[in-house]
């Protein structure tokens, strides 16, 4: 997909892709050696989130406009990039004249948000979890232990139980693993 889109936004009159990169962890040392004007990325990508390479981005390199283009239409990962500091966020189903005025729009320091996904976000409301609820939950999505969770996070078995009771108390679940996947649908974690 992301070899389709290149090709065919280096079609347009105006713009000229300048990197393609297929892991997240990637995205800021190019951008930083390339100092693209706009950056599109997705969200899931391997090694490193779309989301997090877009306030690495935002940081790092302010004057790179980020749009996200996703297959993912959930409300709560359109707050988060916004949060990220993300000027657009789009579907990869629209099609391709709408993402390059889209990327001018961007360029011109307007925001772009997909209408039904700006609905959508609205209707969710925020997420009720804390940064660390969502981290704990996103460790253990691969069926991670506790004391898995801990170790990676550098926590006490006990403060993990605690943030994990927490979330699915806020989530309305009944485990630990229906609280990361209700969290991870509703583009929370």
């Amino acid at each position: 997909m992301r070899g389709a889109l290149a090709l065919l936004l280096g079609l347009e009159e105006d713009m000229e892709v300048v990197a393609q990169v297929a892991e997240g962890d990637k995205i800021v040392p190019v951008a930083l050696k390339i100092r693209p004007d706009v950056a599109v990325l997705d969200i899931e990508l391997p090694r490193h989130s779309g989301l997090d390479a877009a306030a690495e981005l935002r940081a790092q390199l302010p004057d790179c406009k980020v749009l996200i283009v996703t297959t993912f239409s959930r409300p709560g990962y359109l707050r988060r990039a916004m949060e990220a500091g993300a000027m657009g966020f789009l579907s990869k189903d629209g099609p391709v004249d709408q993402l390059a005025a889209s990327i001018r729009r961007v360029l011109n320091g307007e925001s772009v948000i997909d209408p039904s996904l700006a609905a959508a976000a609205l209707s969710a409301g925020p997420s009720p979890l804390t940064a660390r609820e969502r981290e704990v939950l996103a460790a253990g999505l691969g069926g991670a232990t506790v004391a898995d969770i801990a170790a990676k996070l550098w926590l006490s078995e006990s403060t993990v139980r605690n943030y994990l009771s927490s979330a699915i108390g806020k989530t309305g679940a009944r485990n630990r693993t229906e609280a990361a996947r209700i969290a991870d649908e509703r583009g929370w974690l």
